[in-house]
């Protein structure tokens, strides 16, 4: 049959969530602090407490000496040997201590230490649980929220979390005695405790909850290959089947849109867009700019940019209201997107071809001149030649040619 204490330490340990060891650790602690503030000693002091009954003892460590310098600390040889006969030079012996009134004082004074033991105990466990729970998400209740920070506190458990505006769902007002899914983002210690920081706008909250949601990505048959989030408005994600045989935007989707819904409750409204992953680059940017349709993907590897025809009717679609598809899509799928009607695509097409076309009719019209340039050079050089290779006549026989022609003229 359990005691009166058993029974109040039990009853302690299952109200603060605690091991019964970290409690009675906390009231031998309190007990000595207790025993040193009321009786000023600077003796080495220990309690032995009765696990069973909650009597406590209190005992002084001495070390056994020759010569006693500080009778708080030290004892002789043979008055150690009154309380232990087998006690040698050097070693320690406990001597319990009764003093009057101890239990009193103690109850007195101890309240207060063991209270602060048993909040920092309680500390510690709340950063053990939720420390390793990172990354996951917690049903919890609204708490407070500060009119003028707009900060919430949530409550789950013993713990209190912090969802600040930062990471709160654009436009979404809460109110006290509110339950939210939150999405643990980190646990830290400070002063005052732990501190656990929730959100509502992080991507993985979306991820979690798809897992709840859809057996097919908890069992690892879907899997969830990226997600583009803009909380409170739209978000897309990115899925593919790891077996055959198996469709998973529409696992995703469940019947009669089931299980999408009840995650877009979950978010307040926000839509959500479940498209097919694809390895080829081409198919998945296509996919990802769904619900319009594409005509067809032209990459640019190196500028990391793709260009999208679309049809006509469907351009307005496919950018969505204030580019938001397009942007999305483009967070989704890592590529930069260019997106052009059939039309203008056509018209570009052709304007294109007009430049290339001009750029080769000019560069055959230069590689005309450069081919007239190189005749005349080549013609000059040849003429320069010729004349080089001419006789040079000596002056006298040139003034005898002359005159000859004078007198037969």
């Amino acid at each position: 049959m359990k005691s009166e204490f058993e029974i109040a330490i039990t009853q302690l340990c299952s109200d603060r969530n605690l091991a019964p060891e970290v409690i009675l650790e906390a009231i031998e602690s309190a007990l000595i602090s207790a025993y040193k503030r009321n009786y000023a000693t600077n003796q080495n002091i220990g309690v032995a407490l009765d696990n069973h009954t909650g009597q406590a003892k209190v005992f002084a460590k001495k070390l056994v000496t020759q010569k006693v310098s500080d009778a708080d600390t030290e004892i002789t040889l043979a008055e150690a040997r009154t309380y232990d006969p087998n006690v040698g030079e050097g070693d320690f012996v406990d001597i319990e201590q009764n003093p009057r009134n101890f239990g009193r004082i103690a109850a007195q004074t101890a309240k207060q230490v063991i209270m602060q033991r048993i909040r920092e105990a309680e500390r510690d466990s709340v950063y053990l649980e939720y420390a390793d729970r990172v990354g996951e998400i917690v049903n919890g209740v609204v708490r407070n929220v500060d009119a003028r920070s707009k900060n919430v506190m949530v409550g789950f458990g013993k713990a209190e979390a912090l969802l600040p505006r930062s990471e709160q769902i654009p436009g979404e007002h809460y109110r006290f005695n509110q339950r939210l899914r939150v999405y643990i983002l980190e646990v830290a210690r400070t002063g005052h405790g732990p501190q656990v920081t929730v959100s509502r706008r992080h991507p993985n909250l979306l991820r979690r909850l798809l897992e709840l949601e859809v057996p097919e990505i908890f069992n690892g048959v879907v899997e969830v290959k990226a997600i583009a989030r803009e909380a409170g408005s739209r978000s897309k994600v990115a899925v593919a089947a790891l077996q055959p045989g198996v469709d998973p935007v529409g696992s995703c989707v469940g019947m009669r849109g089931v299980r999408i819904q009840n995650i877009v409750n979950e978010l307040d409204g926000e839509k959500i867009d479940v498209v097919e992953w694809a390895a080829n680059v081409e198919t998945f940017i296509a996919n990802a700019l769904s619900p319009a349709k594409v005509v067809s993907v032209t990459l640019n590897e190196e500028a990391g940019t793709a260009k999208v025809v679309v049809p006509d009717r469907a351009l307005s679609l496919a950018i969505g209201k204030e580019g938001q598809n397009a942007r999305l899509a483009a967070k989704l799928t890592g590529w930069r997107i260019d997106i052009k009607g059939e039309t203008e695509a056509v018209e570009e097409a052709e304007r294109l071809a007009a430049e290339v076309e001009e750029a080769e009719l000019h560069a055959q019209e230069l590689k005309a001149a450069r081919q007239a340039a190189a005749d005349l050079l080549a013609e000059a050089e040849a003429a320069f030649d010729e004349e080089e290779s001419t006789p040079v006549i000596e002056d006298e026989s040139a003034k005898a040619i002359a005159g000859a022609e004078e007198t037969a003229g």
